[in-house]
């Protein structure tokens, strides 16, 4: 199994552009957001699934990474709930729009979205945009 630094390593190959860079920094939360709120208008326990899951592909890479995307899933579950009956379409705009700039990116960068070589980088893009911040303030992931 890669490391986290691996995953990083790969990932990053094809997120050098700033432009595209910035736009995974915003659209990756966006489009966790997304999802969140689609699987949370379906069923909670949908989400709560799909987290547990993530959660434990995160805990093999990194603790510190994956304490705070529980926190990050338990801030995005209070966004999805205040959404109320407008939730599933404001999910589904947002997500479509999310992933249109995540192509506007790629084409900026000239390189294919990680995840048509390995679907487990849609998981190590939002740990990605987190490393950042942990390199900012020289946390240890």
């Amino acid at each position: 199994m890669k490391t986290i630094n691996e995953w990083f390593d790969a990932y990053g190959e094809s997120h050098q552009n700033p432009i595209n860079k910035l736009i995974h920094w915003i659209c990756v939360p966006a489009i966790m957001l997304s999802i969140i709120g689609m699987l949370w208008a379906l069923s909670p326990w949908l989400v709560y699934a799909v987290m547990a899951v993530t959660l434990i592909f995160y805990l093999s890479l990194s603790v510190p990474l994956s304490a705070i995307m529980l926190v990050i899933y338990a801030f995005m579950i209070t966004i999805a709930e205040a959404m109320g009956s407008s939730l599933l379409s404001v999910s589904i705009c947002i997500f479509v729009v999310a992933w249109i700039f995540q192509f506007i990116g790629h084409s900026i960068e000239g390189k294919k979205p990680s995840f048509f070589d390995d679907v487990k980088f849609l998981l190590v893009g939002p740990l990605w945009c987190l490393s950042f911040l942990f390199d900012r303030w020289n946390l240890k992931y």
